[in-house]
């Protein structure tokens, strides 16, 4: 049981895709997909530079963590991703990083509030926080406690994973998702750029969520079900 050399190149790429949009620096950060092919998960290596990384160098393992492919340990976080792909079935490939401005939020124990179109085009609403990890979640299984702190705050709030496709992780950093490792890293992009945003509203003295009806417009205008953002393919 072997992933695709299509899944494999597309999860390569998508890593070297946080260096390009500048969401990490050295090897603080991974990207993981789901190949619903074979059940497998596919991750970047531990401790790896992007810079020297190949193809060859990703790692598969089974939704239980078990090494199927690849000579390399798998990235410590690892546990935090079979989490969530087991919480969420809908969910395709995972980013983590320590972005700037939204590791900044996460460090302070606070959500990134949906002040602007910019944020609503893409989440529907505040990106949440997690809760400080308690004494003994740390010092267990602290990766995989660390997806459960994630999961526990989505469900919460009465989210759905895919219309708030982010989440940080308090005093420590970003996890983001979607349909697969792309789009994954574009939401991790996105919430980068909304955090900045955020931070410069904040700075200039607002801290009112924008009205409720602008929000649904514009998240609706292209995620809701009768949405005309961009261009219909007609084959």
């Amino acid at each position: 049981m072997r992933p695709s050399q299509d899944k494999i190149k597309e999860v390569f790429e998508a890593n070297l895709k946080l260096k390009e949009y500048g969401l990490v620096k050295f090897t603080w950060g991974n990207v993981s997909a789901l190949d619903r092919e074979t059940g497998l998960v596919l991750i970047k290596p531990s401790g790896v530079p992007y810079e020297t990384m190949t193809a060859d160098d990703i790692v598969c393992v089974t939704p239980d963590g078990e090494r199927v492919y690849g000579k390399l340990r798998p990235s410590s976080d690892l546990p935090t991703h079979l989490v969530l792909y087991r919480a969420f079935p809908e969910i395709g490939g995972i980013v983590h990083t320590h972005s700037e401005y939204a590791t900044a939020f996460a460090q302070c124990g606070r959500g990134i509030k949906a002040y602007g179109t910019t944020h609503a085009d893409y989440f529907y609403g505040e990106v949440p926080c997690t809760d400080e990890m308690t004494d003994g979640e740390v010092a267990g299984e602290y990766e995989k406690n660390t997806g459960d702190v994630i999961v526990r705050k989505i469900k919460e709030l009465g989210l759905d994973p895919m219309t708030v496709p982010s989440v940080l992780v308090r005093s420590h950093g970003v996890f983001s998702w979607g349909e697969n490792a792309d789009k994954a890293v574009f939401n991790a992009a996105v919430l980068e750029e909304t955090a900045k945003l955020a931070y410069l509203t904040e700075t200039l003295g607002q801290n009112e969520q924008m009205p409720q009806r602008l929000l649904d417009r514009h998240f609706l205008r292209k995620h809701g079900k009768n949405a005309y953002y961009g261009q219909v393919n007609n084959g």
